[in-house]
């Protein structure tokens, strides 16, 4: 027995019996009385537990604790080292990810608790955070006020008013929307909201929204399987419902990568008799796989379908240009 779940029983014992002697404790526990010891006061004076001798019942109480109430609540989680590494290793994450440190703020009291567990107990919290990095790539700043904006909209369910800049058209429209979700797509932050200028689900690239206001107005919320039906069921993030289907080639050389590498939920993929690998992956618009394929240069074939293939053949000639 770890000294999480002896926590986990002194606090179970404690709630029952109300008074819980020395010889309980060692009886139930198994372990020495300098261990009991040891563990009460890292209960009390780490966590807070108002675990306390009783001279007169001669034995150990809950000092306030009424077992008609649910007012004093004992704390309820406590983490092994490996558990505290992992959560401390998740946190590192978010704080890395996230713009402004939005969500880091509000997590960072959990964050602090963990490394004095860490610290104290069994291991070195800075040492920890030290051996994880995270290097984005091609990462878009995002200004932390209009994520906070975005994330107050989204988990109140208000609609905001957005000014959004759309990098095709080159023009900025401003639009109502109704916030669905926040998504972290390939190193950016993406809000899939419904647009009641366009009156359909659209995403929007955080970083391009100029200006956000949050309305009073409540937000129109869409079914989780219809946002699902939208993003989930074609490639990328930017496109809607699945149209066609792509196949494509990779040599030898390149599927010792991509075979491991998961392009769409509902791919479908197989190792040819000559080491090459065919993937297929359903689309609706092209302009984000045709990115993907290019990015493969010469280890790729797009084999279907026929207007894909020609796009592809389209860019590769336009690039020669550049290159005489």
């Amino acid at each position: 027995m770890d000294r999480t779940e002896r926590f986990y029983k002194i606090q179970a014992l404690l709630r029952q019996k109300r008074v819980v002697s020395m010889q309980n404790l060692c009886d139930a526990l198994e372990v020495s009385r300098a261990t009991i010891c040891r563990d009460l006061d890292y209960l009390r004076d780490r966590l807070g537990v108002p675990v306390f001798w009783n001279a007169i019942a001669r034995g150990y109480v809950l000092e306030g604790f009424d077992q008609e109430s649910t007012a004093r609540e004992l704390p309820g989680v406590w983490f092994n080292e490996r558990e505290i590494y992992a959560l401390l290793s998740m946190i590192e994450l978010i704080s890395q990810l996230e713009p402004e440190g939005l969500l880091s703020t509000n997590i960072s009291p959990f964050r602090d608790r963990l490394n004095q567990l860490l610290e104290q107990g069994v291991g070195n919290a800075k040492e920890a955070i030290r051996k994880i990095k995270i290097l984005p790539m091609a990462q878009r700043q995002v200004s932390g006020d209009y994520f906070q904006i975005i994330a107050m909209a989204l988990m109140s369910q208000k609609k905001l008013y957005i000014d959004y800049y759309g990098r095709r058209t080159d023009e900025m429209v401003s639009r109502p929307v109704s916030p669905q979700r926040l998504v972290y797509y390939r190193d950016n932050w993406y809000l899939d909201a419904y647009c009641h200028l366009r009156e359909g689900l659209r995403s929007f690239s955080v970083d391009a929204i100029n200006e956000a206001k949050l309305l009073e107005e409540k937000a129109v919320i869409v079914d989780d399987q219809e946002i699902d039906r939208v993003y989930k069921s074609s490639y990328g993030i930017f496109n809607g419902p699945s149209r066609q289907v792509a196949c494509l080639k990779f040599t030898p050389f390149r599927a010792r990568w991509v075979r491991s590498e998961r392009w769409h939920p509902d791919q479908v993929s197989s190792i040819l008799p000559d080491g090459s690998y065919q993937l297929e992956v359903p689309y609706g618009e092209d302009w984000e796989l045709l990115q993907d394929i290019l990015k493969q240069g010469a280890d790729v074939e797009v084999i279907t379908p026929k207007s894909l293939r020609d796009k592809v053949q389209q860019s590769i000639k336009q690039m020669g240009k550049l290159y005489r």
